[in-house]
C-alpha cells in the first residue's frame, strides 16, 4: 500500500509506466515527519508521546513510527541482549517494555550507529505496535497501525453488475454495490444485506483497519450444507471516512467467485 508495496513507486516491484528512472538500491528507504502528536499507552501509563515523530517507508513494508529518545518514559524500558542486523540501516539494539509486572520482551528497536545511508535514524527508536495496550493519534484512538499519508479509500455508489458465486450456486447479486478503492488493494464491493440469496451465520472474527474501522464476519451456509468460514465481512460503524459501507458486505474465499459485470474481479 502506499509508497513501499505492490506497484507503489518504492516497491520491489514499481511501475514501468513512467517517465522517469529511480536510481539506487532495490530496497529503498524514505522518511518524512509525522505531523500529528502520537502517544502510546502501556499498563495504564503513557510510554510514548510525541509531536515529532517520523514515518519510515522501506520496500514492501508498512510504515514504521520512529520517535526521538527524548519522547519516550525510559525508565518503562530496559536494556536487552537481543540485537538484529539489517543491510539497508545497521545493527538494531532492543529494549524491553517494563511496568510494574507486566513486561514485553524487546519491544523497542533503534540503530545507536545505523549505516551511512540512514543517518537520520539516529537518536530515534521504533515500538512495535502490538506491545502497547493502545495508540492515540492526536485524541483519538487508532488500531492496526497509523494512517498511511500516501494511502487513500474512496467509496463510490455504482451500478455495475456484481455476483457472486460458490460454485453455481448464486450467493449474492446486484446492479447497485458500492466499490471501495484502497491504495494498493484490489476494489472491494460492498452490497446490501437484501442482496444475498443464501443463509450468512456470524463469527467471533474481527479485524481492525486505521482506514475503515472494525470489521465483523460471517460464513456463507450453502444449500447443500457447506460452509465457507468467514467468506463476508463488514463494518457496522465503520470511521467517518469510509461511513457509506456501514452495514455493507462484501465477500471473499477461495471457494467463491466474484463477478463484475460478467468478468472476474
Amino acid at each position: 500500500m502506499g509508497l513501499t508495496r505492490t506497484d507503489g513507486p518504492l516497491s520491489a516491484h514499481a511501475p514501468q509506466t513512467v517517465n522517469y528512472r529511480l536510481d539506487g538500491p532495490a530496497h529503498k528507504l524514505l522518511m518524512h515527519p509525522f505531523p500529528r502528536r502520537v502517544r502510546a499507552e502501556f499498563a495504564g501509563r503513557t510510554v510514548l508521546d510525541t509531536r515529532r515523530g517520523a514515518l519510515l517507508h522501506e520496500t514492501g513494508l508498512l510504515p514504521v513510527l520512529y520517535v526521538p529518545e527524548e519522547d519516550l518514559d525510559a525508565s518503562a524500558f530496559v536494556p536487552s541482549d537481543h540485537t538484529t542486523h539489517c543491510p539497508f540501516k545497521g545493527d538494531a539494539g532492543y529494549r524491553s517494555l517494563r511496568v510494574g509486572d507486566r513486561v514485553v520482551e524487546n519491544a523497542l528497536w533503534s540503530y545507536p550507529q545505523p549505516l551511512p545511508a540512514a543517518p537520520w535514524l539516529a537518536g530515534r527508536a521504533a515500538l512495535y505496535w502490538n506491545a502497547a495496550d493502545a495508540w492515540y493519534d492526536e485524541d483519538e484512538q487508532v488500531f492496526a497501525h497509523l494512517t498511511d499519508p500516501y494511502t487513500r479509500v474512496d467509496v463510490r455508489p455504482t451500478s455495475r453488475h456484481v455476483q457472486v458465486f460458490a460454485g453455481d450456486v448464486l450467493v449474492a447479486e446486484t446492479h447497485a454495490p458500492l466499490v471501495l478503492t484502497e491504495t494498493g488493494l484490489p476494489p472491494r464491493w460492498y452490497l446490501a444485506p437484501d442482496d444475498v440469496r443464501v443463509p450468512l451465520e456470524p463469527t467471533a472474527t474481527r479485524t481492525r483497519c486505521p482506514y475503515k474501522g472494525e470489521a465483523s464476519y460471517w460464513s456463507v451456509r450453502l444449500p447443500d450444507g457447506r460452509e465457507l468460514a468467514d467468506a463476508a465481512w463488514g463494518y457496522p460503524e465503520p470511521l467517518p471516512e469510509s461511513a457509506r459501507i456501514a452495514g455493507r458486505l462484501s465477500f471473499a474465499h477461495d471457494d467463491l467467485r466474484v463477478l463484475v459485470d460478467g468478468a472476474s474481479a
